[in-house]
């Protein structure tokens, strides 16, 4: 659940690290069934997950990657963040329950090795309403919280995702948004007045709701960081980029789990 710490920083923040929200073994399963993907390039299908990626130099992703097997399955409803999800993306009560309370429009793992970053997106002055953070009579009622989970220790160096506090309710751009933003000629946000660097172990997550102002910093250390970001928002969304649900991922779901990915089954006439 969530403490009203959580709350509060979360509300003050636009984030909250979890510590250890994915066990060892968790961890060790999820790297190895990625290995068994790779190598994917941008366009390119390995069964129903989907190389792709921003042409940013931001590595590339493995779009739909809860198609690829159990191991990313189990992340769909994980409970170190499926409860806290709920509670700021809606609540207990907010939505139809016939229909389920969350929806994930996107789900990817991202590769990024030495000189690759993604630029500075969102934030609160962008007023987008897929994206925002809102609370209201009592609840949150924000519109994406992401969940980004570290697969590899994320230290100075590897390239680590950056937020800005607090910019979630900016009503303004950074004054250096248009210099650091994606596709940018920066195009990371190394250096960015009053970001900050999340620096994470193999098993943290970081909830993030999506108006935040966020990026990367480049990663300069040898190898490749590895992450998986999961994007959940109310059961009436759509998918960002049009991808669909499996039958055969939807056969071998739990119903909790496919009341999240499929929050309606598709209606046609017998």
């Amino acid at each position: 659940m969530v403490s009203a710490s959580e709350e509060y920083f979360f509300d003050l923040r636009g984030y909250l690290l979890l510590k250890g929200a994915l066990e060892r073994q968790e961890v060790l399963d999820i790297n190895r069934a990625i290995d068994a993907l790779l190598p994917v390039k941008p366009g390119e299908w390995k069964g129903r997950v989907h190389g792709h990626n921003f042409g940013d130099d931001d590595g590339v992703n493995l779009q739909q990657i809860y198609e690829g097997g159990e191991a990313f399955e189990k992340l769909i409803d994980h409970p170190a963040w499926i409860e806290k999800v709920k509670h700021f993306v809606g609540g207990v009560g907010t939505f139809d329950y016939n229909h389920g309370p969350l929806f994930i429009d996107e789900c990817f793992a991202n590769i990024r090795g030495p000189g690759e970053a993604i630029g500075l997106h969102s934030g609160g002055h962008e007023g987008t309403k897929r994206t925002q953070f809102r609370y209201h009579n009592g609840r949150f009622h924000c519109g994406q919280i992401n969940v980004l989970m570290a697969l590899t220790d994320i230290g100075p160096g590897d390239g680590g995702t950056m937020v800005i506090p607090g910019s979630h309710k900016a009503n303004f751009p950074h004054p250096d948004f248009e210099k650091y933003r994606m596709r940018s000629e920066q195009s990371s946000v190394d250096d960015v007045k009053g970001a900050t660097e999340m620096h994470m172990d193999a098993g943290d997550a970081l909830l993030f709701v999506d108006c935040l102002s966020h990026g990367s910093a480049k990663r300069v250390n040898p190898g490749a960081r590895r992450i998986i970001v999961f994007r959940y928002g109310p059961s009436w969304g759509n998918f960002r980029h049009g991808y669909q649900v499996s039958d055969e991922l939807a056969s071998r779901l739990t119903p909790a789990r496919l009341q999240i990915v499929r929050p309606q089954a598709p209606l046609v006439p017998s």
